[in-house]
């Protein structure tokens, strides 16, 4: 899974003439497509081996597990007013992120009332497309700005379909990518067939946004595991005409809608389950080795014992990212700050004044570590 369009059109019908694009095209009558909003890519020094690179990439754009992100709508007041939605799309939505939240995993979607305090800001701009930015690339944007739209020219507020073109963006702000741009897919396409169907209404999309979108295979490093999975929610749907190879889908590729098994399976290894169980103790003044692989995470519990500034900072060869909580008498946890150390020839360090009898939460992510044992974490 991965930052990129909407798998929304599986809930399309399916006849040839009703699948998407009304027509043997395929795609460009009947559907909005999702259009990937992506930051400049990264550039890594020629000194970085290419496994550690792969796994900076892979796991760059995901959450650290137990973030709370907060996301809002848009209200209908100046300058907004075009980006506000419906009760009907807003509920759209919110029962897309109740799918997520039903999986338990380890990353908490939080409403809020205030846009400025939310990471995720989600806008209903007609005629704009559905598309979302991908994992934290969110919390690079201004603070006035989506991150988010859902088109409701496309018929999203109401219907399994909506829900799916909300659960295909909610997807990419988890940090997974399209998955029919998987290279081990082995999809061939007719280039020309999908130029043109896309090149029509409602999308008009140029050359050089189809390609993006659709032609263009995402790098190996980006994708989770080493299969396609045609029913992913992170897929398109596509009609007659356009897929040449496997031959079983000359006819159309639709996926069944909803979170695929592989869907579900990805979400939660990435964002396990908490439990407070699983929060360790870091002692003051004792570095813990962290045994972990590349991609899974530790959480430690840190309690002062005097009000002061603290430092903390991971040791070793090795690429990581660390975020640091509050923990409140109700079990709620508010973000302070954090640092990222991957690929750089340096650790993930941070300087924050702390408070005795207050609870807080180091939540870790370990992208890659030159050799076993050779990293650990400390606070003094």
């Amino acid at each position: 899974m991965k930052k990129s369009a909407p798998r929304h059109l599986s809930r399309a019908p399916r006849t040839t003439a009703n699948a998407p694009g009304g027509s043997a095209a395929g795609l460009g009558g009947l559907r909005r497509l999702c259009s990937i909003r992506e930051g400049t890519p990264r550039q890594f020094p020629s000194t970085l081996s290419g496994e550690r690179t792969r796994l900076i990439v892979m796991h760059a754009d995901k959450w650290v597990n137990g973030s709370t992100v907060k996301y809002a709508f848009f209200e209908p007041k100046e300058p907004f007013t075009r980006w506000a939605g419906t009760d009907a799309l807003r509920s759209q939505a919110r029962k897309a992120f109740q799918r997520y939240t039903d999986l338990r995993i380890g990353v908490r979607f939080e409403p809020v009332a205030d846009r400025a305090t939310a990471q995720v800001r989600i806008g209903f701009e007609p005629g704009d497309g559905h598309w979302s930015y991908l994992g934290r690339q969110v919390l690079r944007q201004g603070a006035d700005d989506r991150t988010m739209n859902l088109d409701p020219t496309d018929g999203i507020a109401s219907g399994d379909y909506g829900v799916d073109v909300a659960t295909h963006e909610i997807g990419h702000t988890l940090g997974f990518p399209h998955e029919h741009q998987n290279p081990n897919a082995g999809i061939v396409w007719d280039e020309e067939a999908v130029y043109r169907a896309l090149a029509g209404p409602p999308n008009n999309w140029p050359r050089e946004m189809t390609f993006h979108n659709i032609i263009r295979k995402i790098q190996p490093d980006q994708v989770q595991g080493s299969s396609w999975d045609p029913d992913s929610v992170m897929h398109y749907p596509f009609g007659p005409g356009l897929i040449l190879e496997p031959e079983q889908y000359r006819q159309g590729l639709h996926p069944a809608g909803g979170l695929s098994q592989r869907d579900r399976e990805w979400v939660t290894t990435f964002y396990p389950s908490l439990s407070p169980a699983d929060d360790e103790e870091l002692v003051l003044l004792e570095a813990k080795r962290l045994q972990i692989n590349p991609g899974e995470q530790r959480a430690f519990l840190l309690k002062p014992t005097a009000d002061r500034h603290y430092e903390i900072r991971t040791f070793g060869v090795s690429d990581t990212v660390i975020v640091l909580f509050e923990r409140g008498p109700d079990g709620a946890e508010v973000y302070l700050e954090g640092d990222d150390d991957s690929g750089e020839e340096r650790n993930a360090y941070i300087r924050r004044r702390l408070h005795e009898g207050r609870t807080y939460v180091l939540r870790l992510r370990l992208y890659y570590t030159a050799d076993a044992g050779e990293t650990a974490v400390m606070w003094w």
